[in-house]
């Protein structure tokens, strides 16, 4: 185990909404966090985008606050990130080409459906792990081919580089000297071959991607390059780290072994179980998806449940509809009332995930009467975030063949006590809140001291998870979940209607 005297951790969490930056010592703890939101763009319906100054922006101003708090100097850096989102950069300017198409991003429906009807899910399903759906990166560099050709000449010209957001932040850091991914990121293209490990020729030419316009995929740690410091803060440290949010939040939560499971509430909600050192496939709602990339390149993978909307139905409840003020204020307004009131939520916001990869869904609001309040709505929310995840952990029931006993939770809604209770009743299972809320960050700085030294193997960090409680089930009610499913398929479809 290697010593950072007077040194830490810098973990940068490149989120969808905002950036997080973690600084953790030797001792596995975070020592000081800092956070920045930036702008969500939506130039059309189903359409979301990033202006990638404004993230780069964002990642300065988090970093920059989280070392200000604390006397400990950067040793090294890990990077996680919001996945499958799609970034075009200038390689010598390192300025956006076009704002980035994001993961939620719904434009490619068509093109899925099309590629559908032409027989291409089955291969690449079987090549991927994933299904064809807009919230992949494939499709989105394929309508961008297609609709934005100044772009893309420059793509093909070699001026332009692709990548997810983790290149991108890993290229301003580095002054444009390094242009990598890791398998993590690389797994959610569907560009990448599950069994080979690398990019693969017959799904760059379905989507009509140059494969030398792709990142080099490298291990999930291990040193990739240094940051620059005068690009970066004055800071001079190996980039040691990287991983997929969903991952690194695995591996925050020292989810190393098979059978390692954890749901993380974020903008949306994910259940990842680790399967293993072989691909575990699902002939349903399931994504099979690389968990973690050794330094010596052995690989372990996972079973992911997909849920788009769960935290950003609350941050819709803010922003939309200006109910609550704060995301915070969320709980205290649902729990002055006993139940919803018979009101049904549905926030197919940005279509539907698993179990029913809707993309043409929308949301719904269904049960109102005279007598609801803005109460009801706040505390069907909650509800709906639940029952979103009962869902998952029934597909990964029937479709895994894992029967968890057990929830394990993160992410920033998991700070909510009333949404814990009310998944542990909807689930019938006890759910155990992780003492680190943001398990991403700091699965990203666990990542990068492994990638230093600082940790010897995944097996110093299997006892660092805490508990901050303990959520035991009290009355299930089946028919809240009965209801719930009747709603979702009346909200399928919407948008073809």
């Amino acid at each position: 185990m290697r010593n950072l005297f007077n040194q830490g951790i810098l973990a940068i969490d490149a989120g969808t909404t905002g950036v997080t930056a973690l600084v953790v010592s030797t001792a596995g703890q975070i020592v000081a966090q800092g956070y920045s939101e930036f702008p969500q763009h939506f130039p059309a319906d189903g359409q979301v985008e990033h202006d990638l100054g404004e993230i780069w922006s964002a990642t300065l101003t988090a970093s920059r606050e989280a070392l200000a708090k604390t006397d400990l100097t950067v040793g090294a850096i890990g990077v996680t990130n919001q996945r499958e989102t799609i970034c075009f950069w200038d390689r010598e300017t390192l300025g956006a080409a076009r704002r980035a198409i994001v993961w939620q991003d719904r434009r490619t429906a068509e093109l899925c459906e099309q590629l559908r009807r032409a027989g291409h899910e089955p291969k690449v399903t079987e090549l991927t792990g994933l299904r064809l759906d807009p919230y992949f990166s494939a499709t989105k560099l394929s309508w961008v081919r297609e609709n934005d050709q100044q772009t893309w000449a420059q793509v093909v010209s070699g001026r332009v580089a692709i990548g997810t957001i983790d290149s991108y932040l890993i290229a301003r850091i580095t002054r444009g000297l390094q242009h990598v991914t890791d398998a993590t990121n690389a797994s959610r293209t569907m560009l990448y071959n599950l069994n080979t490990g690398t990019w693969d020729p017959w799904l760059c030419d379905l989507f009509g991607v140059p494969m030398d316009a792709l990142p080099e995929i490298v291990s999930s740690y291990g040193v990739i390059g240094n940051s620059d410091a005068a690009s970066f803060l004055g800071i001079s440290a190996p980039i040691a780290g990287i991983a997929g949010d969903q991952q690194a939040a695995l591996v925050g939560q020292a989810g190393f072994t098979p059978g390692a499971a954890k749901c993380t509430y974020g903008t949306g909600s994910f259940l990842l179980v680790h399967t293993g050192a072989k691909p575990a496939a699902s002939t349903r709602g399931l994504l099979t998806t690389v968990a973690l990339q050794h330094l010596d390149g052995r690989r372990d993978f996972a079973l992911e449940g997909s849920v788009f909307v769960t935290g950003a139905a609350v941050q819709w409840l803010r922003d939309g509809l200006g109910i609550i003020n704060s995301a915070s204020e969320v709980e205290a307004l649902a729990r002055s009332v006993p139940d919803a009131g018979g009101v049904v939520f549905v926030p197919a916001l940005t279509g539907l995930g698993a179990p029913d990869w809707d993309p043409s869904a929308r949301g719904l609001i269904i049960g109102i009467t005279r007598a609801t309040t803005k109460a009801h709505i706040a505390r069907a929310t909650l509800d709906a975030i639940a029952y979103e995840v009962v869902d998952l952990v029934e597909l990964m029931r029937t479709e895994g063949g894992v029967d968890l006993s057990v929830l394990a939770v993160d992410g920033g809604a998991a700070a909510n006590d009333l949404l814990c209770q009310i998944q542990a009743d909807t689930l019938g299972i006890p759910v155990d809140r992780s003492a680190q809320l943001q398990t991403t960050g700091l699965g990203a700085a666990f990542l990068a001291g492994l990638g230093t030294g600082v940790w010897d193997s995944t097996d110093d960090l299997i006892n660092t998870r805490r508990s901050s409680g303990i959520f035991v089930p009290g009355e299930v009610n089946p028919e809240g979940h009965a209801r719930w499913r009747a709603a979702v398929q009346r909200s399928t479809n919407w948008a073809n209607n």
